[in-house]
Order: C-alpha cells, then sequence, then structure tokens
C-alpha cells in the first residue's frame, strides 16, 4: 500500500489527467467512439460496452502509480479521489469528465406530469 503514503490531491489530479489524456489518445478514442454507437443512448449497453472499456483504460494508468492493476486498485483509488472530490473543486471537475465518458447525459423531464 505504498501509494497511499504518497498519495496527495496532487496527485490524485496528476492521475486524473493522464486517465483523460490517455482516454482521448487516438486509438482509444476510436474505441470509445465505437462502442457509444454500438450503444447509443441505452444505459445498459453502455455499461456493457463503454464502461470495461473505460475502466481498463484507468486500471492501465494508476497501476503505473502503484495502485493494484486489477478491480481492486480501481475501487481503492476511486475511493481516495470520491473523499478529496469533496474538498477539492478540480478533482470533483476531472472525476466528471471522466464519468461523462461513460455516462450518458440522463434527460430530465421538466414539465408536471401531476395535475392537481
Amino acid at each position: 500500500m505504498s501509494y497511499l503514503v504518497n498519495f496527495s490531491n496532487d496527485t490524485a489530479k496528476q492521475i486524473l489527467i493522464e486517465i483523460i489524456r490517455t482516454v482521448n489518445q487516438p486509438e482509444n478514442s476510436k474505441k470509445l467512439s465505437e462502442a457509444k454507437a454500438s450503444a447509443g443512448k441505452e444505459m445498459l449497453l453502455m455499461m456493457q460496452h463503454v464502461f470495461p472499456l473505460v475502466m481498463q483504460l484507468q486500471t492501465d494508468v494508476i497501476k503505473t502509480y502503484g495502485f493494484p492493476g486489477n478491480r481492486e486498485g480501481l475501487v481503492q483509488f476511486s475511493q481516495l479521489v470520491r473523499e478529496m472530490e469533496r474538498e477539492d473543486v478540480e478533482i470533483a471537475r476531472l472525476r466528471s469528465q471522466i464519468r461523462a465518458i461513460y455516462l450518458p447525459p440522463i434527460a430530465i423531464n421538466t414539465t408536471n406530469d401531476i395535475l392537481i
């Protein structure tokens, strides 16, 4: 667990920025675009096709920072980042950028369906 010793807000930001760069590399961007196209706006298909790609890219990045290169490492990293984002708006912004890759925009019905 050596990554926890030196894990700071700056390290979290550095990792999140590297994840975004990795996702935006041409070959990864192409794979994600294809997965998103096949999923359309269906949340279940997004979670089946896009989510695993994003998780794999994140895992590839975090393991270079000493986290385990598996699901457990990704969970540990995510928990640390979630705690930090409460206090650091930049970490929250970067994390929401990453989430936007695999979470389709949610349409919120603003009309009142209930008549009183």
